[in-house]
């Protein structure tokens, strides 16, 4: 099929409901660091509800009068929360991890949402479990299922963490997975075209019954990353501005830098700073990084991409460079994987640059999921010694060789998805026509319904986008029948609270 059947989108049901962002939430953006108290948790959920009308003056003595009264009101006789047993509430108090815990799951059975996945965390496996009050047993059980709250390491030991504090941007990450529970694609707009086709897609896939049924094994994505997953431009590519940064910048390396590299790096910081293309670049920027890494072990160069995401966005106040990750897109891959996908990267990155990136992220994926441009890999005792004659030894471990070996862009796209996965995805979502290739061959000849989208940057106040691009991959995907993104018109969010544009 060459896309999705339109008969099949008509005939299948969608009800989804659109985030909306509350009074109290937006404090995260003043201040995310900020512990979260007692009581402004239960305002934020009464106004998710909508401030319904309470009866009752008072619920908890200590409550009376204060700024969260009828929110406190509203929670207890919810369910929410019960108060200290005294006949108080203590809201003023930083909320402990067990107390949010328990607060967001007695929220969820107050909407009857489903408890199955807590029902399969093995919570006694914390190392801390027999030391958690028993009433925090069931609310931890249900958040760490649910990714509400994440699991706490100290000194080799995995922890619940229970008197732990909760901070602004926890509680706000915390809510918009329990938002995605309801809703898995919660930051999307309800009226999205593509939110909905994608939803009505995977509800005729998975159905048995149907005669689009897609079997699980059978059931395959492909995400290019920037501009698709991960933000595209500030300046440039991620990989680009690693390179300026390494040649031109990096203490320890400018002074040793080729020439080669830093005349591929000026073109570079001409382009960040003009815009100006250069004919063959791509490739060049891959022979560049090649060499001017060499002789790194994986490690080495895995760590040399985490300490460049620590450094500051650009364009951006709140967000470094490892975090641009455009949250829609995670809810896409989220939903996916909840629906027996098998999920791919296939970037023209270079490979060990995007597992560098997707590394300690919300992405989620393992590396042998991870396809990107290629470099020589190379033993370290191999020399000159072709491969085919040196015998890998234990004394050996493996090192950047300092040879480019493929950019993996259009046509480049199809042939790995052949060598690596070997079969036709299903799905697959790109940004540019770099990404072209990769969507005709997922929709052309495909045995099962398959779809392409794509996503057009026309956010110019949070994205760095440009309409004249955007308006030129509406027009492609009206050509091809894929299937557009608008960043401006379908997301709510598109790196999440806290973060702006300069």
């Amino acid at each position: 099929m060459k896309r999705f059947n339109s008969l099949i989108l008509a005939l299948a049901l969608v009800m989804s409901l659109a985030a909306p962002v509350y009074a109290s939430e937006n404090r995260v953006a003043a201040d995310p660091a900020a512990p979260v108290e007692r009581g402004e948790v239960l305002q934020t959920l009464y106004e998710r509800e909508g401030q319904p009308m309470v009866i009752q003056s008072v619920a908890f003595e200590d409550a009376a009068g204060t700024w969260y009264a009828n929110a406190a009101v509203w929670a207890k006789g919810a369910g929410v929360v019960n108060g200290d047993g005294n006949g108080l509430l203590d809201g003023g108090r930083t909320v402990t991890r067990a107390e949010l815990a328990a607060m967001l799951c007695r929220y969820a059975r107050y909407k009857g949402m489903d408890f199955t996945a807590a029902q399969n965390t093995n919570i006694l496996s914390y190392d801390d479990a027999f030391t958690t009050p028993s009433w925090a047993m069931e609310g931890f059980q249900f958040a760490l299922a649910n990714g509400l709250l994440a699991e706490k390491t100290e000194g080799g030991r995995v922890l619940l963490a229970a008197d732990g504090k909760v901070t602004r941007a926890e509680l706000a990450e915390a809510l918009e997975r329990f938002d995605s529970m309801a809703d898995p694609l919660s930051l999307w707009t309800n009226d999205a075209a593509a939110k909905n086709e994608l939803l009505a897609y995977l509800k005729v896939i998975t159905d048995e019954g149907s005669k689009g049924f897609i079997p699980a094994e059978d059931r395959i994505a492909v995400f290019d990353l920037d501009g698709t997953l991960f933000c595209e431009t500030d300046p440039n590519y991620f990989d680009y501005t690693l390179l300026k940064y390494r040649v031109l910048e990096d203490p320890d390396y400018k002074d040793k830098a080729s020439d080669f590299e830093k005349e591929v790096a000026n073109k570079i910081k001409e382009q960040n700073e003009t815009g100006k293309s250069f004919a063959g670049l791509e490739v060049d920027h891959g022979k560049a990084v090649a060499s001017a890494f060499a002789g790194m072990t994986l490690k080495e160069f895995n760590d040399y991409i985490q300490a460049f995401k620590q450094q500051a966005m650009p364009s951006y106040d709140g967000m470094l460079r490892g975090e641009g990750w455009y949250r829609p897109m995670l809810q896409v891959v989220e939903l996916l994987k909840a629906n027996d996908f098998t999920v791919y990267v296939v970037s023209g990155t270079d490979r060990l640059i995007v597992r560098g990136i997707a590394d300690n992220s919300p992405l989620g994926l393992p590396n042998r999921q991870i396809i990107g441009s290629d470099e020589l890999l190379v033993a370290s005792h191999q020399g000159d010694e072709d491969g085919l004659k040196y015998t890998f030894t234990d004394q050996d471990e493996l090192l950047l060789g300092g040879e480019f070996l493929i950019k993996n862009l259009k046509t480049n796209k199809v042939t790995v998805i052949a060598q690596e996965i070997g079969q036709q995805p299903v799905l697959s979502f790109g940004n540019s026509t770099g990404d072209s290739s990769m969507a005709e061959y997922v929709t052309s000849g495909n045995r099962y319904p398959s779809l392409a989208f794509m996503l057009c940057c026309d956010d110019t106040v949070r994205e760095n986008g440009s309409e004249s691009k955007a308006q030129k991959m509406f027009d492609l995907c009206e050509e091809f029948d894929w299937v557009p993104i608008s960043m401006k018109n379908d997301w709510t969010t598109i790196y999440g609270e806290g973060v702006t544009k300069k």
